[in-house]
């Protein structure tokens, strides 16, 4: 046996080197053994502490045997080999090429770059490209993150491994599973290249392409992105998690579930977990067991209970519907504001209300709408088939019942109160409204227009039956004129009248009270034949076809019929009479709307309707119609 620290070949061996080939040196050896087997191939054999060398390559086994100067196969407990300062790799055998600069690592493969461990059973390594191959499985270890594939490329000097079939990656914040993985251990990036499963404490994201950055806790999931976690799931174009910040991001025709619970989509939605707040962009749309809510964006802290709406919203609460340019709602004290072209309806009581600002509960019903068209909000109702549209300063909404679902309205309009009706127009200085009853009450010298009618008085009821007009009950100075060409006017007067509809058509009048009268009867020809002024204590007047046909007075005082050209027609009329049309009287939905059509009078300067005076008539019954052929009572008959 020779103890050499350096190579010995003859000129032979020398000559069966490529050119540019440089041979492996023999660094150090306890023995070694030299054997030619032909002209072509020469054999050394080391054992004991070798030391092998190749450029910035170097060997180190127990023993090795060395072909030609250039291959080399070494074993032993422990088989390293080291390029430059940061790369080695320890295994149980080891074939090197020297020629080609490529090694075949066997048996507890350990390969070692800066911080990283490589653990495999073969591994294939290219010391001109520096890529470590494996086709065995095997774990990689970095920092805390540890990364196992069955197949493998390390590209150590790019720093980028590629895992290939049954990836699993495992970090103290999270679990991964994959097909293909690029992981990038300078910047600590995972790169899913194709189907993979992250977990996180209880939830689950999937997707087909994307990434996760380690050690900043971001991740980007793409391609079939979903989101699992319990009963909760969500997909979009792409996920985006800030573990830092707590936020998750779902960017692109983005959904989410939870059950039968909630649902929300929009082109964006936004989680901060940290401070429980989700914001929906684009398209928004939220549904819970309550309401459903869409808009341009919307926004909900879930702290504070509290959510906004910008851009056209619209939020669906039962029969409600609520839409408006920005609404912001607290559920505390479950009040919203509505803001912007809001419109408002109640699909249970055929309601509509439209103004630019809506303040309103959600959980009494409760609704008060101010600003609109010149600063005056709408309500919009159907009575018999035809659409009767009010405007007031202020309207009021409210369930007339606090039970949850009870769908009763109360409305109520405050100050310079307008109505139109193709057939019917009225103002008032204040009125209410009840879906129970369906009655209208019309405060501070209100006035009733039916076609050719006017009816006037402190306070004026309406009532409805089956959406049509049924009565209409005027209290104290109650005046009623009725006029087909203007010139001359039938007028009744009293205390208190009942003006009676069939089919919205007027029928009856039950004059209660000091009544009076001025009555311009009528030929066959439609002539006027004179005038009839009576005064009693009660009178009934009956209609047919919108005339009076047959007035009944009680307890007459007096009452003549004149001739026409007898009569002073202007010192005839009844006091108070005041015939009021265009302006004060609305002709079009458009006068809704503007300056005030008259001024009223200051408060108090007429008797108020009082609800707990004796002449308080509302709810009492009409007084019993009759007996055209038994009555006690005077009877005039039109001409």
């Amino acid at each position: 046996m020779l103890f050499l620290s350096q190579p010995l070949l003859g000129q032979s061996g020398r000559d069966t080197l490529p050119p540019t080939t440089q041979r492996v040196r023999i660094d150090n050896a306890n023995s070694l053994e030299y054997q030619r087997r032909s002209k072509n191939e020469v054999i050394q054999k080391l054992v004991g502490e070798v030391e092998l060398s190749q450029d910035s390559i170097f060997m180190y086994c127990d023993s090795a045997i060395i072909e030609n100067s250039t291959r080399v196969f070494a074993l032993g407990k422990e088989v390293l080999i080291q390029q430059g300062d940061s790369l080695a790799a320890f295994a149980d055998t080891l074939y090197y090429d020297g020629t080609l600069k490529e090694a075949d690592l066997i048996g507890n493969v350990v390969l070692i770059n800066g911080d990283r461990r490589l653990f495999t059973h073969k591994l294939h390594y290219d010391l001109n490209t520096k890529i470590a191959t494996y086709n065995t499985p095997a774990t990689i270890t970095d920092g805390e993150t540890q990364l196992s594939s069955k197949r493998g490329y390390y590209y150590t000097e790019q720093d980028e491994i590629y895992f290939k079939d049954s990836v699993v990656v495992i970090n103290p914040n999270f679990q991964l599973r994959a097909d293909t993985l690029k992981f990038n251990t300078t910047e600590q990036i995972a790169t899913f290249l194709g189907p993979t499963v992250m977990r996180s404490d209880s939830s689950r994201v999937y997707c087909e392409d994307g990434f996760y950055d380690v050690e900043n806790n971001l991740a980007e999931f793409r391609i079939n992105a979903q989101y699992t976690k319990g009963e909760q799931r969500a997909t979009a174009d792409i996920i985006r998690y800030d573990g830092k910040n707590g936020i998750y991001t779902l960017d692109g025709d983005a959904e989410f579930y939870e059950a039968d619970r909630r649902e929300a989509t929009g082109d964006l939605i936004r989680y901060d977990e940290r401070n429980d707040i989700t914001i929906l962009e684009g398209d928004a749309y939220f549904r819970d067991n309550e309401q459903i809510i869409t808009g341009e964006s919307i926004r909900y802290d879930a702290k504070k209970k509290i959510y906004q709406t910008s851009g056209r919203s619209r939020i669906i609460d039962g029969p409600q519907i609520l839409q408006a340019d920005q609404v912001d709602y607290a559920e505390a004290d479950s009040m919203g504001l509505a803001t912007g072209n809001v419109i408002w309806q109640d699909t249970s009581a055929n309601l509509t209300i439209q103004c630019d600002t809506a303040r309103y509960n959600q959980t009494t019903g409760f609704l008060k709408a101010t600003g609109g068209l010149q600063g005056r909000p709408l309500l919009i109702t159907l009575i018999d088939g035809d659409s009767l549209f009010m405007t007031a300063d202020t309207l009021l909404s409210q369930r007339a019942d606090t039970i949850a679902n009870d769908s009763s309205r109360l409305l109520q309009a405050y100050y310079d109160v307008r109505i139109f009706k193709s057939d019917m127009q009225a103002l008032c200085d204040s009125l209410s409204y009840n879906t129970v009853d369906s009655l209208f009450r019309m405060f501070r010298s209100p006035i009733i227009w039916a076609d050719t009618t006017q009816f006037t008085a402190d306070t004026i009821h309406m009532q409805l039956a089956d959406d049509q007009l049924d009565k209409i009950l005027l209290y104290n100075h109650s005046f009623i004129l009725n006029s087909a060409d203007e010139l001359f006017f039938n007028q009744i007067k009293g205390r208190d009248i009942i003006a009676q509809f069939d089919s919205s058509e007027l029928r009856r009048m039950d004059i209660q009270g000091n009544a009076q009268s001025v009555y311009y009867p009528r030929d066959d020809d439609n002539a006027y034949v004179g005038v009839n002024k009576t005064i009693c204590s009660d009178m009934i007047v009956f209609f047919g076809n919108n005339q009076v046909d047959e007035i009944l007075f009680v307890t007459q005082l007096e009452g003549k019929l004149e001739p026409m050209n007898k009569v002073d027609h202007e010192a005839i009329k009844l006091e108070g009479f005041n015939w009021q049309t265009s302006p004060p009287r609305p002709r079009s939905r458009a006068d809704l709307f503007g300056p005030p059509l008259r001024v009223l009078p200051p408060p108090g300067s007429r008797p108020a309707y009082a609800p707990n005076s004796a002449d308080n008539k509302e709810g009492a019954p009409p007084p019993p119609k009759p007996d055209r052929g038994n009555t006690p009572t005077q009877k005039s008959k039109e001409q």
